[in-house]
């Protein structure tokens, strides 16, 4: 089965109610509904650009990667961490998906008609801000350039071999340490950043329910400042 296979399978697990439930760190209940913003974002798996996985370790297709972004470090929310494209749902998209392709066309130039939407995924609580994200599961059929268009919003835009991400090497539990208490989440170090906290734990889940998930270290900690 492809790459593309797996992932149109598992959208399809989530169409239909079979999804396992997620990490109880970004679950549904950690955000207060009735309150709560929503956004929607972009995980967009395609064909691996002309700049190769660092990991040699056959883990997953040598040609795989996902779309991910550094998001600017003046931002109110989440300064400085690594994303998916994505942002808030506005009054005029018509559905979660229209706003996670609009805002990854603001966010990094993508050309949305070589975007093949899989499917969505459950909903997820982002507690810290107060939002409930639905994530949206994508191939990239066509790939097309991508920059940072407003260094206001990200300072770079980056396609990170899934290899990579899945090498046990470059894997490690994140502690942080706010208002006097201290959070974990899974980390992976890649393309000189770490990527935790929401979309650590995200991709941990997706790999798991993907069934590529390799063994790694969850006893090796790292202190991430923020």
């Amino acid at each position: 089965m492809t790459a593309r296979e797996d992932l149109a399978r598992l959208a399809a697990q989530a169409q239909a109610g079979e999804h396992p439930g997620a990490d109880p760190r970004i679950a549904l209940g950690t955000v207060q509904a009735l309150t709560a913003r929503r956004a929607a974002v972009l995980m967009l798996f395609g064909v691996l650009d002309d700049v190769p996985a660092e990991s040699g370790k056959p883990l997953a297709p040598a040609d795989l990667d996902i779309l991910l972004l550094e998001r600017a470090h003046t931002l109110d929310d989440h300064p400085g961490q690594v994303a998916f494209p994505g942002g808030s749902i506005d009054p005029g998209d018509e559905s979660p998906v229209a706003a996670a392709l609009r805002e990854a066309v603001e966010e990094t130039g993508l050309d949305v008609d070589g975007v093949e939407v899989l499917g969505i995924m459950p909903e997820l609580g982002l507690s810290r801000s107060n939002f409930i994200v639905t994530p949206v599961l994508a191939w990239w059929a066509s790939p097309s350039p991508v920059r940072v268009v407003d260094y206001a919003e990200s300072a770079q835009v980056f396609r990170v071999p899934v290899r990579d991400l899945l090498d046990p090497d470059n894997r490690f539990t994140a502690t942080i340490t706010r208002d006097e208490k201290t959070f974990t989440s899974p980390a992976f170090a890649v393309n000189g950043l770490v990527v935790w906290g929401f979309t650590g734990m995200v991709l941990t889940g997706l790999f798991q329910q993907l069934n590529w998930t390799v063994p790694w270290d969850e006893g090796r900690l790292r202190e991430i400042e923020i």
